[in-house]
């Protein structure tokens, strides 16, 4: 009897896929059923080939030998992962195997990854693919009867193939040319590159900024604040005499209300969550990085399965997901917000199209619970938190709009005209998901007290107000993410139509790489941190002065996403693309080893590397102070403090942990107080033999489970039933 083999992206998705197609039987990196055979990936597990495997005297890094440009390019088995390879293969060209489902995450990248696995195996048997959003065992059962045929699909692979290709030539070729140019450890991208040089022009911009002092004026009533305005709307002027004269002008006069406007608005919830929107919130809200976001969204996606796919760039839902959100309602009860989810089941819930837009999904709809009950107590803090961010997102779009009446109060002296508004709740809508109100930044909203139009009011104070203009902000992590998907606000002197085309392309990235791009800026210690703010090294600083202008600018990116996309509806052939890139890297390798530009290391320390013997360079990583080795060939790295989780008794700003062996120890840079590792340790063992709420939280979800199941398991169970039926 011929089987089915399906290729999961993951261990844990092709164990979940095994178990609803009753694969029980466990083979070497696979497990068995009658009907299927389900075997997995690790991720990629097979790679493009580095320079070497094509010609050996690539593996020493020589200027002579650019740019390196295979005829063709070659796939090899990452080594770390070869054995479930071979695990895989063998599955694949078994003699009883009559088809492949490709089951690997669906979009580009899952695409890839698949196609090269079968590719690098020589198999040529019927493709089939799975195309789901979520790992529940409806949504697997449910994809199953509605398989696509791969061929759909070939497109996007060809796409995501030609997109590494480029990669590959441009940042290999450019990596090895300054590196072998400048003798330093120098690496750029066309993604990482624009990014560091956004970071750059931000702090270029903080630097140069020169603060302004501004005035206006400000009047009391009986209850009342007042605000000037000119009539382009400007509530300050920068010349303070001009201000003082005003006042002076404005004393002995009658202040009268000539204007009430008075407006019932609706406010409706923020859009539910993309990767990106949720990594900027858990960044502001929690502190974690955009790797720690979607690491943390991995493990409800895949392990936990409460949430949807996490690498989507879409903050809607489509028509076919709407029936399934009761469902999804349902399996959320037992948290906090029991009553709000109560309140959105007692009516029967209507398409709305701010959450609801099928021209707004491309690969995956908006991040969302799935239909899988909800078991909190068995989630970590961050789990729980990540959670809670994606659930109260949902609920918000469910519940009907905030309402409110905005009153806005005119009133003139002078021919001078001051506004006062005020604002006064009608129903609190999506609002009550939150716990409070949020205001805006912007809302100058207070408690008005009954006036009438015409009324003249008693002023009982008149004052200058003064402030002065800030500067922008430095970039953290939740900005960065921010400006990498929309950086044209960044840019300037670009075109329009290159502007649209970074807009419609989602800019800098995806949203499944940027926190990766963010990470290797930091590991390359082109970027540190200073608090929560991002800035750039002077290493940093001097790589943007060496590379390419080309592969500074995010225009490069516009560029090349718009050709993947054209490859992807079949409008352009990928060899045609591959063609492009290949003349593009000969200019940029000339213009490299043409530059007249230098470069210097700033960080050297008088130590030398203990396995090559060159100076040691002192950098800021992303945990911590590290030495590193001066020598582009050497990997040697030697952490010298590290900045950890536990907080100074003190101050509660985090410690730093430094020294080595015994004379390890806990400082806080900011207060001075120490401990060392011995007592650190000795603390936290008192305080672990106290449970804390979270623990007692956790035991009280778990009995409740265990109560529910041995109530519904136990022979008792039917005797309640039928007690039931009799009232």
């Amino acid at each position: 009897m011929s089987k089915i083999l399906v290729l999961a992206e993951k261990p844990s998705v092709g164990k979940d896929i095994a178990r609803v197609l009753k694969c029980h039987q466990k083979l070497n990196g696979a497990l068995e059923g009658n009907q299927y055979i389900v075997t997995w990936a690790l991720g990629h597990l097979v790679t493009l080939a580095d320079p070497e495997k094509y010609d050996k005297r690539y593996k020493n890094w020589n200027l002579n030998d650019l740019p390196i440009m295979p005829e063709r390019m070659s796939l090899v088995v990452i080594h770390q992962t070869g054995k479930q390879y071979n695990a895989v293969k063998t599955q694949m060209l078994r003699n009883d195997v009559s088809s492949i489902v490709i089951a690997t995450d669906a979009g580009r990248e899952g695409e890839l990854v698949a196609r090269w696995i079968i590719q690098k195996a020589g198999v040529k048997k019927p493709l089939k693919r799975l195309w789901i959003s979520s790992v529940t065992d409806k949504a697997i059962q449910d994809g199953f009867k509605h398989l696509k045929d791969a061929k759909e699909y070939e497109a996007l692979f060809y796409s995501a193939y030609s997109r590494s290709v480029a990669d590959w030539l441009v940042g290999i070729n450019a990596t090895r040319a300054l590196t072998c140019k400048y003798n330093a450890q120098l690496a750029c991208g066309r993604v990482q590159t624009p990014t560091l040089a956004m970071i750059a022009a931000q702090e270029d911009k903080i630097r140069q900024f020169k603060p302004r002092d501004f005035y206006g004026i400000q009047i009391k009533t009986d209850g009342m604040i007042w605000t000037w305005r000119t009539q382009k709307n400007e509530t300050h002027l920068f010349d303070e005499e001009k201000v003082d004269h005003m006042i002076e002008d404005l004393q002995n006069h009658s202040f009268q209300v000539t204007d009430i406007q008075k407006k019932a608005k609706k406010k409706y919830s923020p859009q539910l969550y993309d990767l990106t929107e949720l990594q900027r919130d858990a960044n502001k809200i929690y502190g974690y990085s955009a790797k720690e976001t979607l690491s943390i969204m991995q493990n409800l996606y895949e392990y936990h399965k409460l949430l949807t796919y996490p690498r989507t760039d879409s903050r809607y839902l489509t028509d076919d997901i709407v029936p399934t959100l009761k469902e999804r309602l349902e399996a959320s009860l037992g948290g906090h917000h029991d009553n709000t989810i109560q309140k959105i089941l007692a009516k029967p819930i209507q398409k709305q199209s701010h959450y609801v837009n099928n021209s707004k999904v491309s690969d995956h709809h908006a991040i969302i619970p799935t239909e899988q009950p909800a078991y909190l107590g068995e989630l970590n803090d961050s789990e729980l938190k990540i959670y809670e961010l994606v659930l109260k997102r949902f609920l918000a779009v469910l519940l009907p709009p905030y309402e409110y009446e905005q009153t806005t109060l005119t009133a003139t002296i002078a021919h001078q005209s001051f506004y006062a508004s005020g604002k006064i709740e009608k129903a609190l809508g999506w609002k009550e998901v939150y716990g409070h109100i949020e205001e805006d930044e912007d809302d100058l909203s207070q408690t008005l007290p009954a006036v009438k139009n015409g009324e003249y009011l008693k002023i009982t104070d008149m004052k200058k107000t003064r402030g002065q203009t800030q500067p922008p902000a430095y970039f953290n992590e939740a900005s960065l993410l921010s400006a990498m998907e929309n950086p044209v606000r960044y840019m300037s002197g670009t075109s329009q139509e290159l502007n649209k085309t970074l807009i419609h392309t989602g800019g800098l990235g995806t949203v499944a790489t940027r926190a990766d791009i963010i990470e290797k800026l930091f590991n390359t210690f082109l970027i540190e941190k200073r608090g929560q703010d991002i800035h750039v090294t002077q290493k940093g600083r001097q790589l943007l002065n060496l590379v390419p202008h080309d592969l500074c600018s995010p225009e490069l990116t516009a560029k090349w996403e718009s050709e993947l996309a054209l490859i992807a509806k079949r409008k352009k052939h990928s060899q045609e693309f591959i063609k492009e890139i290949r003349q593009y890297t000969t200019q940029i390798i000339d213009e490299i080893e043409n530059s007249d530009a230098q470069f210097k290391h700033d960080n050297l320390t008088t130590k030398k590397c203990p396995e090559c013997g060159e100076l040691l360079l002192e950098v800021n990583g992303k945990k911590g102070k590290m030495l590193v080795c001066s020598s582009r060939e050497c990997h040697y790295k030697e952490s010298l403090s590290i900045v950890t989780n536990a907080r100074c008794p003190q101050c509660h700003k985090k410690l730093e942990l430094v020294g080595k062996g015994e004379k390890q120890m806990f400082v806080c840079k900011t207060c001075g107080y120490r401990i060392s590792m011995k007592a650190f340790q000795k603390e936290r063992n008192e305080r672990k033999t106290a449970a804390g709420r979270s623990d007692v939280k956790k035991y009280l979800q778990k009995q409740q489970k265990e109560k529910q199941t041995s109530v519904e398991d136990s022979p008792f169970a039917a005797l309640l039933n039928l007690k039931d039926q009799l009232k």
